[in-house]
């Protein structure tokens, strides 16, 4: 079964579209690989233009944002840049229904929670780049820690069937593994 967690980085703000996510030029790109350095390259917080080249950002494999993640256009490349950068996991209070699921086709865990949790995991950040989070998909937990050895634990929902497309490394490996 794939795994999922590692280091965390924390995008403070909702609606983050398709384009923020890849922009459009890139669209015409033939590979996955090809999207790897432009992911969130068009994205801006607080009137900034986002730092890719931020360590934190470059080892992390897990995104912690707001609500309504991936919202736009229905394209997978968005998916396939966050793929392409070895981001396993995104955790945020809502994400796009298509964008959620081509998540899931691809083996990326989009986990749902409540704002208040969100809001916690924010908190037990703060100004801490080395924020762990472990997800424990049998037991639809998370688990998250930080440099301090301070500890959140949420709980989340997920139906069977995008448990196990996730679990397997997304649809083609599930449809390798049942057909």
């Amino acid at each position: 079964m794939k795994k999922f967690g590692g280091s965390a980085f924390f995008i403070d703000r909702d609606d983050i579209n398709t384009d923020e996510i890849i922009p459009a030029k890139y669209l015409t790109e033939i590979t996955k690989r090809a999207l790897q350095p432009h992911l969130l390259e068009d994205l801006f917080l607080d009137g900034k233009e986002f730092d890719t080249q931020a360590e934190d950002f470059q080892q992390a494999s897990v995104l912690v944002t707001r609500s309504n993640f991936g919202c736009g256009s229905s394209r997978e490349h968005a998916v396939w840049a966050l793929e392409v950068n070895d981001i396993n996991v995104v955790i945020g209070e809502s994400f796009a229904r298509i964008f959620r699921q081509n998540m899931f086709n691809c083996g990326i865990l989009a986990v749902e929670l409540s704002k208040a949790d969100i809001d916690q995991l924010f908190a037990l950040a703060g100004d801490d780049d080395g924020i762990k989070i472990g997800i424990e998909l049998e037991k639809d937990t998370i688990v998250a820690e930080n440099g301090q050895g301070e500890k959140a634990e949420c709980s989340f929902s997920m139906n069977s069937f995008d448990k196990e497309l996730v679990a397997a490394g997304g649809w083609l490996a599930y449809a390798d593994q049942k057909y």
